[in-house]
């Protein structure tokens, strides 16, 4: 497993050259709706960061190694002694993430967001916990109190599942290792062995400026994408995945329904409250619907959504005053949230690449040059 470990840490160096490397959906002329900002990235909300650690393993043909641990630190450095607002929504339930409760009930987000394989939620848990105690100082009770709001798709397809490969070390190393700026997309960390509408996916990120008022804020999204079947699949309107039908995935009848699940991240530097980042994330929804989803009843779909405003509002005071943007101004808010989660699923599949794993199977990307033909042919190419 020595191989894994440095196949990980070779990935966090070299991240972020080829985040800027990589071609995305814009790059290939699929058309969005609303100006992105400068990075069309999560990052360009000022403050957080993102870390991915990638195992992958291909030593042993009876146990491939095809996932990770991707880590969304909202106030960077400082997510671990300063909470944000947060709200979170499960669109269909049958999923995982950790520290909701807590975060319903508080308002209150209160630390990083974390996400991984299915298998591996607990120890990834449980380290983040740790993270907190070795890199943090102690809550006012005296004590490093922790609910970790940790998240999870199924990447068995591919991956050795129940290997139980994430360990507490990929983890700090996802955690130490996030940073501002480009992020990498595609087969990447919790990302690495995902699939979605039957390409190969993983993580993607997107982002909008937004005014309201005489004021512009920040709307960046991540998703780790892994849900859909290929004859939903639209991009940009169009019907890609019905003409996009070979090297398809599940081929079992068992199979055929929506199996898979997605999460989605939700960043805005817009001063919100705790009920209105609860409305911000509900809006995910909608931009996955746009792209053929339908949440069926074996996806987990869940999305979480947090404010990096009202920093002196969270700190533990025994009476706080926080700024909030009025009801009837939030929607330019909303809306940007569904065109960057819209964009950020594509963006996964754009980056993506072609790869084999457990048991002999293989999940293709999907072909940029075929989905330029399609977009041509219905009038949605963007020239480039």
């Amino acid at each position: 497993m020595k191989m894994v470990t440095a196949l990980c840490l070779l990935s966090l160096v070299t991240g972020a050259a080829l985040a800027a490397a990589a071609p995305r959906a814009r790059d290939l002329g699929v058309p969005f709706d609303g100006t992105p900002g400068p990075l069309n990235a999560i990052t360009d909300v000022a403050g957080v960061s993102v870390g991915h650690v990638t195992l992958l393993d291909s030593s042993d043909p009876k146990h491939q190694v095809r996932t990770g641990v991707t880590a969304v630190l909202p106030r960077g450095r400082d997510s671990g002694q300063l909470p944000v607002f947060g709200g979170w929504f499960a669109l269909n339930g049958n999923g995982e993430m950790t520290g909701t409760a807590w975060l319903e009930e508080s308002g209150m987000l209160e630390g990083p967001v974390l996400l991984t394989n299915t298998h591996s939620v607990g120890v990834v848990r449980d380290a983040a916990i740790a993270w907190r105690v070795k890199s943090g100082q102690a809550d006012a009770s005296g004590y490093w109190w922790s609910l970790p709001v940790v998240a999870e798709t199924w990447d068995g397809y591919l991956n050795d599942i129940n290997g139980f490969h994430v360990r507490a070390e990929h983890v700090f190393a996802a955690l130490d290792g996030a940073h501002g700026g480009p992020v990498e997309e595609g087969n990447v960390g919790g990302g690495t062995g995902m699939i979605c509408h039957e390409f190969k996916c993983g993580i993607g990120t997107s982002s909008r400026r937004v005014t309201v008022g005489d004021r512009s804020y920040a709307v960046g999204v991540l998703v780790q994408a892994n849900y859909g079947r290929r004859e939903t699949l639209r991009i940009a309107g169009v019907p890609i995945g019905e003409h996009l039908r070979e090297h398809r995935v599940y081929t079992d009848a068992a199979l055929a329904g929506d199996m898979g699940s997605i999460i989605i991240v939700v960043a805005t530097d817009a001063p919100l409250l705790p009920h209105q980042l609860k409305r911000v994330a509900k809006r995910a929804a909608l931009g996955l619907a746009r792209n053929g989803s339908y949440a069926g009843n074996g996806s987990g779909d869940l999305f979480v959504a947090f404010s990096t405003a009202n920093a002196e509002a969270v700190r533990d005071q025994p009476l706080n005053a926080a700024q909030f943007v009025g009801n009837d101004a939030i929607d330019p808010i909303l809306l940007g949230a569904v065109e960057a989660t819209e964009e950020a699923i594509i963006n996964a599949m754009v980056a993506a690449r072609d790869l084999s794993g457990q048991n002999g199977r293989y999940a293709i990307a999907i072909p940029h040059e075929a989905l330029r033909a399609l977009l041509k042919k219905y009038n949605r190419l963007v020239n480039r």
